[in-house]
């Protein structure tokens, strides 16, 4: 029950509705809402999924029809048996069909940011435009060591101790965000707390981690002819800007940096973000 109220709070008052959609066999849970060209927004690597979302879903409902999935395997969608990067792409090329009308333009964070631009190297014109946001696989990676200390100790042991760690590594300035928040941000860590103690969520993680902080090719990259942007945190302490000022130098992708911001600008800053893109 507590989970279920958690979820709620994320959600509250928010111009969507939510759906289970059957997608490449997977039960997909999806918010939507909206109306005008259609915008996907790929969460990262997170247990809650798509509900970390929600402090910029209402006024991008306001000009789109939003689509915002959980990955299989974490929020509310049903777990595949290995998500590697060939089953990702057959699911998100599925959940497109299922619920865009028309290309669209897919906004995707961290993990799922190297899984979309893999998925935009083998594409066939199902995207209109990608926005690459804090993507690891983009560009030469290695985990800090002290960030896979901090997820390493949560995937153990997800107490609020351990995810308040993990959540200053994220955040620029934690408690600045918390003091502009209503209680949100108390729900996103309890929402996501709870959905880290199921099995097949935290082998979901497991497997994301292992495949999307991998270096896409350069070669592959190059096969991009999708037009795309890259946003990234001026203090993203996951992912560090100087890899995101490489690429957007290598590939001639535009970036933008959204200052005072760590690894979650469109939690810690959302209007920041909104402009950005």
């Amino acid at each position: 029950m507590a989970t279920n109220g958690s979820r709620r709070r994320l959600l509250a008052g928010l111009p969507v509705t939510e759906r289970k959609v059957a997608v490449a066999g997977c039960s997909t849970n999806v918010l939507e809402g909206g109306a005008g060209r259609p915008l996907v927004l790929l969460h990262g690597g997170i247990e809650c999924g798509g509900a970390y979302w929600a402090p910029v879903v209402a006024r991008l409902a306001a000009r789109h029809r939003l689509v915002v999935p959980d990955l299989p395997g974490l929020g509310e969608s049903e777990p595949m048996a290995d998500l590697d990067a060939k089953a990702f792409a057959k699911w998100f090329g599925a959940l497109l069909r299922s619920t865009c009308p028309e290309e669209p333009t897919v906004i995707a964070h961290s993990l799922l940011g190297t899984h979309a631009a893999r998925y935009a190297a083998a594409d066939g014109g199902s995207i209109r435009r990608l926005v690459v946001y804090g993507a690891p696989g983009i560009g030469r990676y290695r985990m800090p060591v002290g960030l896979r200390i901090v997820a390493v100790r949560f995937g153990l042991r997800p107490t609020e101790r351990n995810e308040e760690r993990f959540e200053r590594w994220a955040f620029y300035d934690l408690d600045g965000a918390r003091s502009r928040d209503d209680g949100w941000l108390d729900a996103f860590a309890a929402y996501s707390r709870s959905r880290a103690t199921v099995p097949h969520v935290k082998r979901t993680m497991r497997r994301l981690i292992r495949d999307c902080t991998r270096e896409i090719p350069e070669p592959e990259l190059r096969r991009i002819a999708t037009p795309t942007t890259l946003i990234w945190g001026r203090h993203d302490r996951f992912v560090p800007l100087e890899l995101a000022e490489r690429t957007s130098e290598r590939l001639g992708w535009p970036l933008t940096v959204i200052e005072a911001a760590g690894h979650v600008p469109h939690v810690e800053r959302p209007d920041d973000f909104l402009e950005a893109i």
